[in-house]
């Protein structure tokens, strides 16, 4: 077990950088169209069609519910196992089922390799987020070694 490894539960891991960058990105992308909205006259803001305005907004909410996906994303671990949702998708692990974790160099993401031979990523934890990342990740893995029998 690795010193210093914090193996109270619950434990939830979620990529910080990522999150910033999708919060800040988005709520700059919201104020430049209002602002830009607004600065239109009038007589060309009535150019627009229905379907036009409809198709920004329904675009806009499609980037939306993909930057609330990649946001959502999160590794909670429990006494009963891990719950990993990535996305819309939630998938709860036993600790008997997770034989490793690893975040290779130059990985979005951490991967869980199950011991039924199939991994499942594991966005929650994002290679972009450097050290926090890699502590991340051995904090699951003593997790892994404390709760697996």
């Amino acid at each position: 077990m690795p010193a210093g490894s914090d193996l109270t539960l619950p434990q939830t891991f979620r990529p910080f950088g990522v999150r910033i960058a999708i919060y800040v990105a988005g709520g700059l992308l919201v104020l430049v169209l209002v602002v830009t909205w607004l600065a239109f006259p009038k007589d060309i803001q009535d150019q627009f069609t229905f379907l036009q305005r409809a198709t920004v907004i329904g675009l806009g909410l499609m980037f939306y519910a993909g930057g609330y996906a990649l946001a959502r994303s999160r590794l909670v671990a429990r006494e009963e196992g891990l719950t990993v949702v990535n996305g819309y998708k939630t998938r709860r692990l036993e600790w008997n089922e997770i034989l490793a974790i690893t975040l290779r160099p130059g990985s979005p993401w951490a991967v869980l390799d199950l011991a039924d031979g199939t991994s499942v990523p594991a966005m929650g934890i994002q290679g972009s987020d450097g050290a926090r990342a890699t502590a991340q990740v051995r904090r699951v893995r003593a997790l892994v070694e404390h709760l697996t029998y």
